[in-house]
């Protein structure tokens, strides 16, 4: 037999209440029942007739005797039975409330809660990045919006330093600086979050609490600053001037970065462009979105429709601010692939410096320790020489990446040329996260954000940054990257369906 306790449910130690009652009244009706049947039976014989010569007036009393019998017999036959009917009905009827109000009070909801109980507070009722929370399903309130509106506020700040000069926006741009440091905490703490720390029930709504009051000064941050970037109706023929010409600036520069692209697939191995592939058209699509939107802003303003018409404009800055990127990255993979090449040789030179270091007979100790680094990197290192003497196309950042991993363990400080490779891995790959990021942010999750801010925050630590630290914020932007992708892949190409956020049709 099955222990109760493999059904989901522990023994309990005796009936309900209502099971006892329920019981009784079954037991009840049933003894009814009984009792009543036996004036439901049939006689089993016809009585008998009386031979005795009689009068007729004793013959006629005893027939009306005998009718007055039967009658009385028929008569209580036919109460018995619709009696026993409502009380059976009545009976059911009682049993079944009571089992309604079992399944009431024990039935759960969707997440496994027991209908009553108290929920269990945001973020704890699942394991961060699954389930519940901002409708991403990451459980930690505001901080996908938060980004998302801080993206959102570059992109317009940018335009309105087009029409106004720096000067003009110093004040919003403090406040857009304000903001990014407040999400950056958010984040750190996010990052520990996932990492486990803390790792109490208590300390860890803390923090989820904590993470939820920066976000919310992050936006009021926003909130104080966007005088300084938003469009006033007095400003629209400025800004659509502005807007415009941006449009054709990049509209212009669309050719040169597809020709680049080119020249790039013709160099390099399909895999060193993986993270461009396709941005091109990407960009030629927003300009093309960009093109309706001005020309309903342009309408729009020409028929005394201003709020209208800043709409337009806001959701074409949106999209030429999406073409920018995909073209500015496209450029920046070719200057970083450039570079990398370049240092390769430079890079394998390094390297087999310091493992000679390592080997030098002065430095005995350790060596047993050191010996299976140093094969390793080896090996590395020969099949990164065999890769780049082989005559056909490759991918100098990856081949930089492995060997920085191959000697990170044995650099010794962190200048040099190792040091260079190793920056300029993790700029890259922190760079592609956040082009990414930019254009498909309406599709992207916490998870990813989250490495990609602790990524960043590695990185910007500058001179002051370890060759372990760079390792690990390239790690962690790849990382980000894959996730965003997936993320993306999962829920759609939110990023290029959609206007940018506050201009919804």
């Amino acid at each position: 037999m099955t222990s109760p306790l493999f059904r989901g449910r522990p023994r309990r130690a005796g009936p309900h209440l209502s099971v006892r009652v329920a019981h009784a009244v079954l037991g009840g009706a049933a003894g009814f029942v009984w009792l009543v049947l036996p004036g439901m039976t049939p006689p089993t014989a016809a009585p008998v007739a009386i031979t005795t010569p009689s009068p007729v007036g004793s013959t006629v009393s005893a027939t009306a005797a005998t009718a007055a019998t039967d009658g009385d017999e028929t008569s209580g036959a036919d109460l018995v039975l619709p009696v026993a009917v409502v009380g059976a009905a009545g009976v059911l009827a009682g049993y079944g409330y009571l089992r309604r109000r079992r399944r009431a009070t024990s039935r759960t909801v969707p997440g496994g809660r027991t209908a009553g109980a108290p929920r269990a507070a945001d973020g704890e009722a699942a394991a961060p990045g699954h389930g519940g929370g901002e409708g991403d399903g990451d459980g930690v309130p505001g901080l996908v919006d938060a980004e998302n509106r801080l993206l959102a506020v570059r992109e317009e700040l940018a335009f309105a330093e087009a029409r106004g000069g720096p000067e003009a926006v110093a004040p919003s741009a403090r406040a857009v600086r304000d903001a990014e440091a407040e999400l950056a905490s958010a984040f750190a703490m996010r990052q520990r979050y996932d990492e486990g720390v803390p790792a109490g029930t208590a300390e860890r709504r803390h923090v989820l609490a904590g993470i939820a009051g920066r976000c919310e000064e992050v936006i009021r941050t926003l909130d104080a600053g966007s005088p300084g970037w938003s469009v006033q109706a007095a400003e629209l023929p400025r800004a659509l001037e502005a807007a415009e010409a941006r449009f054709r600036e990049l509209t212009a520069r669309t050719p040169a970065v597809e020709a680049t692209l080119s020249a790039l697939h013709a160099r390099y191995a399909p895999t060193a462009l993986d993270a461009v592939t396709g941005y091109p058209e990407l960009a030629k699509d927003r300009l093309v979105l960009a093109t309706t939107e001005l020309n309903s802003a342009r309408q729009a303003s020409d028929m005394g429709r201003p709020a209208e018409a800043i709409g337009h404009l806001r959701a074409a800055e949106g999209a030429i601010a999406r073409a920018g990127v995909f073209l500015a990255e496209t450029d920046r993979l070719a200057r970083d692939l450039d570079g990398a090449a370049r240092l390769v040789p430079a890079a394998l030179t390094g390297a087999e410096a310091a493992l000679a270091a390592h080997r030098a007979p002065t430095r005995p100790e350790g060596a047993s320790h050191l010996a299976p680094l140093l094969l390793h990197a080896d090996t590395v290192l020969a099949a990164v020489r065999a890769e780049v003497t082989s005559g056909r196309p490759y991918d100098p950042l990856d081949l930089l990446r492995r060997v920085v991993r191959a000697t990170e363990p044995l650099a010794a400080g962190d200048s040099g040329v190792l040091a260079a490779a190793a920056r300029l891995t993790a700029a890259d790959s922190v760079a592609a996260a956040e082009a990414f990021l930019a254009t498909h942010r309406e599709g992207v999750r916490v998870t990813a954000r989250t490495r990609l801010a602790e990524a960043r925050r590695l990185f910007a630590r500058g001179n002051a940054a370890t060759q372990a630290d760079r390792v690990r914020a390239d790690d962690l932007a790849r990382e980000a990257r894959a996730s965003a992708e997936q993320d993306v892949r999962l829920r759609g190409h939110q990023g290029e369906r959609q206007r940018p956020e506050g201009q919804m049709a």
